[in-house]
């Protein structure tokens, strides 16, 4: 199914001229520099294509005949290479190979049909790799570098715009070799009969995975094979299946491209398989926006929610945009070869409503300046050691897009790395308490879907789990600490926090002791009334408490964090201009 819908991608981006995806047996490659050469075969000049300055300079992308799989053996590309292929630069002191790959390059462009080596352009390739004119590329201020780096190289000949692998012929007879092989095998992708393709070409673009790529079929070691099988041939693709669905996946992972987004140690793609906005409307509904853009997904969201509103054009689900196939597939890398962390597909319309139910979720009373939508990585870090994107936990926001694609409940791992952050940390933060009403909210739905929710956007005072009215009651024995000893460095949430939320009874006995003292510290600061007022909120807090439990749940712990945090943004928001009144 993945390799169908990437084939089917294929065949609908190629036949857009604009789209940019490579006719079979070609692909797009950066290639820093291009020798162009005389009619003779004489170098004329070496064009540098990178553009920018310093370690940021980027090579332009050619569209050069598909590379071949590159192994421990000697393997040449078409009229492009590293310069170790095209030249014979030796780079690390090994001659006898150098020579061997080098030669290897000019055979490959021997072996094309001759019409193709007739061709000007092949003509002048091969008279200048045959009289030896690369030492005459020494006085190019380029060569320097090229000697150090081994960069990719082609050639163009002098007058034309294409490159030399790109003139007619030579098209024709790429289009020939892919065309000549004989049918030996059932396409698993087509179903039709071809020559099945041995080795894959490698995907690159998935974040973490080698630079050289990695591979989703692959067949290298004796445990994988069946049936005396080798290679390609355990799981059947045709050539040009291969070629399609290789080329498809590269082009969706591409460095600029507007439809990958990371998440976690996940690499996921978007696609459709007709012409739609939301083939990138939903990376920039759940990215991180730009630093120069900062509302950019706040308006993408907002776009969402009136797609899917059916008083508005009759919404997602009637038009046809909506019942447009849309599909998922998030990657990760495992050595050689990509893990397929989820592969989701449905409608356009299931998937719009999808995520938004899942911003609806997340809605909890913020401060003004808080982000009213968080992206995907705000959540992930906020539950991350020390905030850093590298020690998010595996695998987790992989679960995270799966679950917010399904519908289903979100990893139970997210709500614990969650409490977890919040006690080592004693900081119930936006992006936190959002998390934890959002996974609460939506286990509480999917085992009881009459129940539109567990936990409110704001505080609740009709709500009597133990746990939520236990932070509710943390959160006001705090407040009466700050207001009777004012500039306090370390308050109660910084002691009491965790045995608070876990194990209640060994603290709260205590707490609620102390808290007398700090009554009497405000009587006898002239706000006696503010004290009876904060006394009466203990007391109805207290009202709906049968006991402390000696121990708390996961959940009932998470259902604490947001009674706290719920009643602290209660204070900020009723603070009253007279100190002594409610």
């Amino acid at each position: 199914m993945i390799l169908q819908a990437l084939r089917d991608y294929y065949d609908r981006k190629s036949a857009d001229p604009e789209s940019g995806l490579g006719q079979t047996g070609f692909e797009w490659k950066a290639i820093p520099f291009i020798i162009e050469l005389g009619a003779q075969g004489n170098p004329i000049q070496i064009e540098d294509t990178r553009e920018g300055e310093g370690k940021k300079k980027r090579a332009r992308a050619f569209l050069v005949p598909q590379g071949v799989k590159k192994t421990s053996g000697v393997a040449a590309n078409l009229l492009w290479d590293n310069a170790v292929y095209v030249l014979g630069v030796d780079t690390k002191g090994k001659p006898e190979r150098v020579a061997e790959q080098h030669q290897a390059f000019i055979a490959r462009i021997e072996s094309l049909p001759t019409p193709a080596q007739n061709d000007a352009g092949v003509q002048a390739v091969l008279n200048f790799l045959r009289q030896a004119n690369i030492n005459s590329l020494s006085q190019y201020v380029e060569w320097a570098e090229i000697v150090e780096t081994a960069p990719s190289l082609t050639f163009r000949l002098q007058g034309d715009g294409d490159l030399v692998c790109q003139r007619p012929a030579v098209v024709e007879a790429i289009g020939t070799e892919q065309d000549a092989a004989g049918a030996n095998g059932l396409c698993l992708v087509t179903g039709e009969t071809g020559e099945i393709e041995r080795l894959h070409t490698a995907i690159k673009g998935v974040w973490g995975a080698q630079t050289s790529g990695a591979n989703i079929v692959s067949f290298n070691l004796d445990a994988f094979k069946s049936y005396g099988k080798t290679q390609g041939a355990n799981a059947p693709v045709s050539k040009r299946a291969a070629f399609s669905y290789t080329t498809a996946l590269n082009h969706l992972l591409r460095r600029d491209s507007t439809q990958r987004l990371r998440v976690g140690d996940a690499s996921v793609v978007f696609w459709a398989d007709r012409p739609t906005e939301w083939e990138t409307g939903f990376v920039a509904i759940f990215s991180e926006p730009p630093k120069d853009d900062p509302d950019r997904n706040v308006r993408a969201v907002r776009s969402l929610y009136a797609a899917v509103d059916p008083a508005i054009d009759q919404g997602l689900l009637e038009n046809d945009t909506g019942q447009a196939n849309f599909f998922a597939l998030g990657l990760a890398p495992n050595a050689t070869r990509l893990a397929i962390r989820f592969w989701q597909h449905g409608t356009v319309a299931d998937m719009a409503g999808r995520i938004k139910q899942h911003f609806d979720d997340l809605t909890i009373q913020r401060s003004p300046r808080d982000s009213r939508y968080l992206s995907l990585f705000r959540l992930l870090v906020s539950v991350a050691t020390q905030g850093k994107a590298d020690n998010i936990p595996p695998n987790l926001g992989g679960e995270l897009i799966r679950s917010i694609l399904t519908g289903l409940p979100y990893p139970q791992t997210l709500l614990a790395a969650a409490v977890r952050r919040i006690r080592a940390e004693h900081d119930v933060t936006y992006a936190r308490a959002a998390l934890l009403k959002a996974c609460i909210n939506r286990t509480a739905r999917y085992s009881n879907p009459d129940l539109k929710e567990d936990l409110t956007m704001s505080l609740d005072e009709a709500n009597n789990n133990v746990g939520y009215r236990l932070g509710r009651l943390f959160a006001v024995l705090e407040k009466i600490q700050e207001e009777a000893n004012p500039g306090i460095n370390a308050t109660i949430r910084d002691r009491f926090y965790g045995a608070a939320s876990s194990t209640p009874v060994t603290v709260f006995s205590t707490l609620l002791k102390n808290h007398h003292h700090h009554l009497s510290k405000l009587d006898n600061q002239g706000r006696g009334g503010r004290a009876v007022n904060l006394e009466k909120r203990v007391g109805e807090i207290m009202e709906g408490l049968c006991d402390f439990p000696a121990q708390m749940r996961i959940e009932d712990q998470g259902r604490f964090a947001i009674g706290y945090y719920h009643q602290r943004q209660d204070f900020f928001k009723t603070t009253p201009s007279n100190p002594e009144a409610e």
